[in-house]
C-alpha cells in the first residue's frame, strides 16, 4: 500500500513539473543550436574570398550580354506619359538610340557597358561589332530625336533620374576614353548630355525630401553618378547643385536601418547608395565621423551583410536582388577605399559578388538585358 502510494506521488510530482520542463528543455535545446549556429556563421564569415578581376575572358563573357539586347526592339516597355494619340510610335522610333535592352535606361547603361569593356580591352572578340553598333546608335540624328521626345508635352520627367544618372555615367566614359571614335560619340551625345545635366539642375532644388528606395528613383544613386560626370567634367554648377543637395538631404541621417534590407524588389541599399554618395561629398576624416553615427555597425570587424537570395531569375523584379548584390559590393568597397580601418568590408564585398557573378547567363532575358552592367560596375569597382 505504501509503495502504491509513493507511485502515485512520484506520478502527480511529474505530471505537474511536465509542462515547465518541456518548455525549458526546448529552450535549452533552441538555444545551443543558435549558438551553434551563430559560430558555425561566425567561421563562414571570416573565410576570405578572393577579389573577382575583370579578365580578358571575362570581359568577353560581360560583353554578350548587352551585346546582345543593343538593337533588339521587342519586348520593350516604353513607360511614356501619351499626351494625345500622336504620341503613339514604336520602341524605335521614339528612341532610335536606345530602344534596345527591353528599356530606355537598360539600353543607355547597355552602351556604357560596351564603352568600358572595349576601352579596357580594346582586342575584345567582337571589337569590330561593339564599334559599329555603338557608332549606329549614337548618331547626331539619333541623338536629336532623343531630345525631342523629351522636349514633348508630359515628357520632362522621363527617367528622372536615374535613367539621366546613366546618360552621365556614358558622357563621362567616353570622356575619358583616349579613341578617335569616343570624340565622335561623345560629340554626338553631347546635346543630350547638356540637356540632362541642365534637367539636374533646375530639378535639385525642387526636390524637397530624398526618396530612399532601393529601386529606380532611389536619389542618392543618382546624385552619385551626377557627382562623378561634374567632378570629371569639370562643370562646376552641376557639382555645386549636387553637393547642396546631399548635404541638405543626409548631413544629419543616423542609424539607418540596414537590418530593415532588403526589400523583395530592391536592386540598390538605400543606406549603402546613400554611404557612398556621402564619402564623395566629404574629407575621409569628416566621413568617418558622419558613417560612424549612420552605420555604426560597419566599423565592426563582425560585421557581415548576407547577400540577397534569389527564388526565381525568370521573374524580373525577384531578379533585382541580383543587382543588389553588385550594388552592395561596390558600396563597400568603395567605402574600404577611403577608409583604411574598413578593410574588413572587401570580404563582405566579395561574398556578395560570389554570390550573384556566377549566375550571369543570357538564359533569362529578364536578368541578362541588365545585370551585366551592374556586375561590370562592380569589378571595375573592385580594382
Amino acid at each position: 500500500m505504501r509503495k502504491n502510494k509513493l507511485k502515485a506521488k512520484h506520478r502527480k510530482y511529474h505530471k505537474g513539473l511536465s509542462i515547465p520542463y518541456l518548455l525549458t528543455s526546448t529552450i535549452l535545446i533552441f538555444l545551443i543550436w543558435s549558438c551553434k549556429k551563430a559560430a558555425k556563421t561566425e567561421i563562414t564569415q571570416s573565410i576570405p574570398i578572393l577579389t573577382p578581376k575583370l579578365s580578358f575572358a571575362e570581359a568577353n563573357r560581360l560583353a554578350v550580354l548587352p551585346l546582345a539586347c543593343l538593337q533588339i526592339e521587342y519586348p520593350n516597355k516604353l513607360g511614356q506619359t501619351l499626351a494625345d494619340a500622336s504620341h503613339i510610335d514604336s520602341p524605335k522610333n521614339l528612341h532610335p538610340a536606345f530602344y534596345g535592352c527591353f528599356d530606355w535606361h537598360s539600353a543607355v547603361h547597355a552602351h556604357w557597358s560596351l564603352v568600358s569593356l572595349l576601352k579596357q580591352f580594346p582586342t575584345l572578340n567582337q571589337a569590330a561589332t561593339i564599334r559599329q553598333k555603338l557608332t549606329e546608335n549614337i548618331s547626331k540624328t539619333n541623338i536629336a530625336v532623343e531630345i525631342a521626345y523629351f522636349n514633348r508635352k508630359g515628357s520632362a520627367s522621363f527617367e528622372r533620374t536615374y535613367g539621366w544618372a546613366w546618360i552621365l555615367k556614358l558622357a563621362e566614359e567616353l570622356h575619358t576614353w583616349d579613341d578617335p571614335m569616343a570624340r565622335e560619340l561623345e560629340n554626338n551625345l553631347q546635346p543630350l548630355t547638356d540637356y540632362i545635366e541642365q534637367a539636374y539642375i533646375e530639378f535639385l532644388p525642387k526636390l524637397n525630401y530624398p526618396i530612399r528606395v532601393g529601386e529606380h528613383s532611389n536619389t542618392a544613386f543618382a546624385l552619385s553618378m551626377a557627382l562623378d560626370y561634374a567632378q570629371i567634367r569639370k562643370r562646376k554648377m552641376l557639382e555645386e547643385k549636387v553637393t547642396k543637395a546631399a548635404i541638405r538631404f543626409y548631413a544629419v541621417d543616423t542609424a539607418c536601418p540596414l537590418n530593415w534590407e532588403p526589400s523583395g524588389f530592391d536592386f540598390l541599399s538605400p543606406c549603402l547608395e546613400e554611404a557612398n554618395l556621402m564619402r564623395k561629398i566629404y574629407k575621409p576624416e569628416i566621413f568617418r565621423t558622419w558613417l560612424n553615427n549612420f552605420l555604426p555597425q560597419l566599423a565592426t570587424k563582425e560585421f557581415a551583410l548576407a547577400p540577397g537570395k534569389v527564388s526565381d531569375r525568370s521573374d524580373g523584379k525577384l531578379v533585382h536582388l541580383d543587382g543588389l548584390n553588385f550594388s552592395r559590393a561596390w558600396c563597400l568597397y568603395n567605402i574600404a577605399r577611403v577608409l583604411p580601418e574598413y578593410q574588413h568590408l572587401k570580404n563582405n564585398a566579395n561574398q556578395h559578388m560570389s554570390a550573384s557573378l556566377p549566375n550571369l547567363t543570357d538564359t533569362h532575358y529578364s536578368g541578362s538585358h541588365w545585370l551585366g552592367t551592374f556586375a561590370l560596375y562592380a569589378l571595375n569597382t573592385a580594382k
